[in-house]
C-alpha cells in the first residue's frame, strides 16, 4: 500500500494563473482568499442561548450576536447564521483543534462542527466592489442600509453564500462551498471587468 499525505492548498491556485492577464495596476475591485483560517460552526443547545451568551462574553470578552451581525477580536470572531447558531472564525490552520477547544470553552452549552475543509473564504474589496456585487447580488449594500458589522446569507449567480462586512471600506468577506469557490470568482471577475479587477495573494 502506498502511502500519501494531503496537503493543503489554496481553492484559487490555478484560477489566479488562468486570469492573472486581467489584473490592473489601479484595480476598482480586488479579490483574495483568506487562508490558514480556522471555521467552526456553532450551534446553541436547546434553551442554552442566554447561557451561551454569557460564556462567550466570559471567555473572550464578545457580546455573541442574536441578530444578523458579525463581531470579533484577532483571536476569534462569531457570525450569525440563523436563529441559534453561528460561525467562528479563528487565527489558526488546525481546525479540528479550533473546534475541539471551542467545544471545551463552551462547557457543553453549543455543538461545534469543524467547516475549515469544506468552505472557502473570499474577501473582496475596492472602490467599485459595491457597483460589481449588485450585478448579482439581491441585497442592497448602499451604507444606510448595510454596513460595517452586518451579515447576510443569501445566493450570488446560483451559488449559496454568507457574507459580512468587515470595514466602510468597504471589505466583505464571503465564505461557500470551497468547491464553489472558482465560480463565485469567474462570476465576480466578469461583473467586476468594466471596472479593473487584481486578484492578490
Amino acid at each position: 500500500m502506498s502511502n500519501f499525505a494531503l496537503v493543503p492548498g489554496s481553492s484559487l491556485d490555478s484560477f489566479r494563473g488562468s486570469l492573472a492577464h486581467r489584473e490592473m495596476e489601479r484595480p476598482g475591485v480586488t479579490i483574495a482568499e483568506r487562508t490558514g483560517i480556522s471555521l467552526s460552526q456553532v450551534l446553541a443547545s436547546r434553551g442554552a442561548e442566554v447561557q451561551l451568551g454569557k460564556r462567550i462574553l466570559e471567555v473572550f470578552n464578545i457580546a455573541l450576536p442574536l441578530t444578523p451581525r458579525y463581531v470579533g477580536s484577532s483571536a476569534i470572531s462569531f457570525v450569525w447564521a440563523g436563529p441559534s447558531q453561528w460561525l467562528a472564525l479563528g487565527e489558526q490552520r488546525d481546525g479540528q483543534a479550533f473546534a475541539s477547544s471551542l467545544s471545551s470553552s463552551l462547557l457543553g452549552l453549543a455543538a461545534t462542527v469543524d467547516q475549515s475543509d469544506g468552505r472557502a473564504i473570499i474577501r473582496v474589496s475596492g472602490p467599485r466592489i459595491r457597483d460589481a456585487l449588485a450585478k448579482g447580488l439581491h441585497i442592497d449594500l448602499h451604507p444606510s442600509v448595510f454596513r460595517s458589522g452586518h451579515t447576510a446569507i443569501t445566493a450570488v449567480s446560483h451559488i449559496g453564500v454568507h457574507f459580512w462586512q468587515l470595514d466602510d471600506l468597504p471589505t466583505y468577506e464571503f465564505t461557500m462551498f470551497r468547491s464553489f469557490a472558482v465560480a463565485f470568482c469567474e462570476w465576480l471577475m466578469e461583473a467586476a471587468a468594466e471596472f479593473g479587477v487584481m486578484i492578490v495573494k
